[in-house]
């Protein structure tokens, strides 16, 4: 009788018996590898912004070192314990000027970053930016409207801030009606944005042609953005309205990676694109008018941060999203130190210094042809 021969095992059966038994395959770890080079990008980035800001707040026509800093800082925390003979006016410097100014600038970038990013994921554009969609026109048109006409919806200190975010959302609100009535497909939404944008812009002009001396300098003041006008309650602000808006925003992360795919494929991995859409565009508008509001129209944060992300780490949006955020924090404290020193004691506009810095960027990006398409 022939005996049955033993079953011969090819070198893939048994690799793959052994991935079983607790080894990682090649895939795995060259995917795990990938996700430890994203998460060591997030820390050095958060070590840059820290850095950054430690230099950044010593700038000034008031010369302050970082022991200065740091002993202001430790006075106001802890002071019960330990406290630093320190100048007074470089008290109220610090912590009254430069420490609301440095974090704004921090809520602000990061804000933008991450807006711009969500932006161009649902929009499947990379073009698409609070400042291209007609948002920031939108919170410029408000403004002309309080300083020529003064007709405001806050008295006060705010009365710029509340017509600002009021148009920001308006906008904001026609975008998403007008694009709902055609399915609220990407390619509305951008078209609609751009035409509001320039609609916004030569209202704008108009309301300068007539505006006296006195309130074209508050429009152009306005417009061309900076932290000058930040204080701690503004930063409040700021902070709760990022400690909502941005989770709303990242817990769709994942519906993101699927829709930079294509609509299609999304619904058939059970997700309802056009209702992320809607609500990431909802949650990213509010946001932007908030930003916008108290800091003016500052364009190219993002559309760059957004960018510089996806060359480093790819599109993966669980990485991406943070990525975006705190690149666009480091982009505007770079900026602002810029503005503050190119030609001090001149402060030159933010505004204008990020138009300085993305321009050439995209250029360069189109000239060497180093842009990556993520959309479909």
């Amino acid at each position: 009788m022939v005996q049955p021969r033993e079953p011969v095992r090819s070198p893939k059966w048994g690799s793959l018996k052994r991935t079983r038994t607790g080894k990682r395959s090649k895939i795995e770890q060259v995917y795990a590898h990938s996700i430890w080079k994203k998460i060591l990008f997030l820390i050095v980035l958060a070590g840059i912004l820290i850095i950054a800001s430690a230099i950044i707040i010593t700038l000034g026509a008031i010369p302050i070192t970082i022991p200065e800093v740091y002993g202001v800082l430790i006075n106001r925390f802890i002071s019960g314990l330990y406290s630093f003979n320190i100048d007074p006016l470089i008290d109220h410097v610090v912590w009254q000027i430069r420490m609301p100014h440095i974090i704004g600038a921090i809520i602000v970038g990061f804000g933008l970053g991450v807006c711009g990013c969500v932006m161009q994921a649902v929009l499947k554009n990379p073009l698409a930016s609070p400042f291209t969609l007609g948002i920031s026109s939108g919170a410029q048109f408000g403004v002309s409207i309080a300083v020529v006409f003064d007709i405001t919806i806050l008295s006060g200190p705010y009365f710029l801030i509340g017509n600002a975010f009021l148009f920001a959302l308006l906008c904001s609100g026609i975008i998403l009606a007008l694009s709902a009535m055609k399915g609220a497909n990407p390619e509305t939404m951008i078209l609609v944005g751009i035409a509001l944008n320039y609609f916004f812009q030569a209202m704008t002009e108009a309301l300068h042609y007539v505006a006296n001396d006195e309130q074209l300098r508050q429009m152009t003041e306005w417009g061309m953005g900076g932290f000058a006008n930040l204080n701690w309650t503004s930063f409040m602000i700021l902070t709760a309205v990022s400690i909502i808006s941005v989770p709303l925003l990242y817990k769709n992360a994942w519906d993101l990676n699927l829709m930079t795919v294509g609509d299609e494929s999304a619904k058939s991995m059970g997700v309802n694109a056009n209702h992320i859409r809607i609500f990431v565009m909802v949650v990213a508008s509010f946001l932007v008018a908030s930003l916008v509001a108290f800091v003016g129209p500052i364009g190219f944060v993002g559309l760059i941060a957004p960018h510089v992300g996806r060359m480093i780490i790819g599109g993966d949006h669980r990485y991406l999203i943070p990525a975006a955020g705190m690149l666009g924090a480091v982009i505007l404290l770079c900026a602002d130190a810029i503005s503050m020193t190119l030609i001090s004691p001149i402060v030159i506009p933010l505004g204008t210094v990020m138009a300085l810095l993305g321009v050439p960027f995209f250029l360069f990006l189109i000239l060497k042809g180093k842009r990556r398409e993520y959309w479909s």
